[in-house]
C-alpha cells in the first residue's frame, strides 16, 4: 500500500513517516494550487493520503484569516477533488467544540468552534465529506512526543523552569505513538468524523499533579481558572478498534519507551 503523507516535516508527519511502511513524503503543498494538488496525487499513486499540513497555531489564524482558511478549508478541499478512486485521511482539531455550551465530553455531533481555527476546520470537515463521503476526519487532540522540535505538553512540564500553571478543564491529550499506531486501523474507517486520542475523567490540572508526582519531579503545579473544556467522546472510533492508553496511561508509556521511568 502506497501512502502519500502531506505535511511530511512536521510534528505528525515526520513521525509517521518513520512508522509507517509505505510512506512516501508529499512536498510542500503550500501555496499550490487546485491543478498542482491534483498532479502530485497522481503521479504519486498512492492508495491513500494522509493530509497533516495545516496552520495549526489558533493565534496565527486569528491573525491572519485568509492564510488559515487557505491552509485549513482549501488545500484539504483540493486534495478531496484529486483523491478519487484513494483514501483520504485528514486531520482536524479538537479545537471544534470550544464553543460548546455544555461541559462534555462531546459527541462527534455537538461541534461549536469559538476561534477562527476551529471555525475553518469544522467547515473543511463538511467540504471534504460532501466531495469525498469515504474520507476520514480526524478531531484530533492536543499531541505530544519526547522528542520533538516544538514544544508539547510532555516537553512543556519536563522543561519548566517556573510554575506551572493549569485549570480545571478538561481535555485529552495524545502520545503521537500511539496516533502513527492506530493508523492502519484509521484507513479501514468508514467515511466519517471521528474524535480521535486519549479519554480522561481528570482535569488538566489533576493530570499534571498525577504526571509530576510519576517522573518524581519536585516542579510545582498551581490551579488556576479553568479554560473551557475540549473533552471529547472517542467511542465512536473505538468500535472500530481504534483506542487508546488513558491520558495518565499514555504519558507513563511515552516515559517508559525513552527510558524516562
Amino acid at each position: 500500500m502506497e501512502i502519500l503523507i502531506t505535511g511530511a516535516h512536521g510534528f505528525v508527519g515526520t513521525r509517521l513517516m518513520k512508522e509507517l511502511e509505505g510512506a512516501i513524503a508529499a512536498p510542500s503543498i503550500q501555496g499550490m494550487n487546485e491543478e498542482q494538488i491534483k498532479r502530485i496525487v497522481e503521479e504519486s499513486e498512492a492508495d491513500v493520503i494522509i493530509h497533516t499540513a495545516a496552520i495549526s497555531d489558533v493565534g496565527t489564524c486569528e491573525k491572519t484569516p485568509e492564510a488559515s482558511y487557505y491552509a485549513n478549508v482549501l488545500l484539504p478541499v483540493y486534495l478531496a477533488k484529486a483523491s478519487d478512486g484513494r483514501k483520504l485521511i485528514c486531520f482536524s482539531s479538537d479545537q471544534v467544540y470550544r464553543g460548546c455550551e455544555s461541559d462534555g465530553p462531546y459527541r462527534e455531533d455537538e461541534a461549536k468552534p469559538a476561534n477562527i481555527y476551529g471555525a475553518h476546520k469544522l467547515e473543511m470537515e463538511q467540504r471534504v465529506l460532501d466531495r469525498q463521503p469515504d474520507s476520514v476526519l480526524l478531531r484530533a487532540e492536543w499531541m505530544y512526543d519526547y522528542i520533538s522540535p516544538r514544544g508539547n505538553y510532555l516537553l512543556n512540564v519536563l522543561n519548566a523552569k517556573e510554575m506551572l500553571t493549569f485549570g480545571h478543564q478538561y481535555r485529552g491529550i495524545t502520545y503521537l505513538r500511539e496516533v502513527c499506531e492506530n493508523m492502519e486501523r484509521v484507513i479501514k474507517l468508514p467515511g466519517g468524523i471521528y474524535n480521535f486520542g486519549s479519554e480522561t475523567t481528570q482535569s488538566m490540572y489533576e493530570i499534571t499533579k498525577d504526571f509530576l508526582r510519576i517522573t518524581g519531579s519536585k516542579q510545582m503545579v498551581k490551579e488556576v481558572p479553568a479554560a473551557h473544556n475540549l473533552w471529547m467522546d472517542c467511542g465512536k472510533a473505538a468500535e472500530y478498534g481504534v483506542v487508546f492508553s488513558d491520558v495518565i496511561g499514555g504519558l507513563k508509556r511515552c516515559l517508559v519507551d525513552y527510558g524516562g521511568i
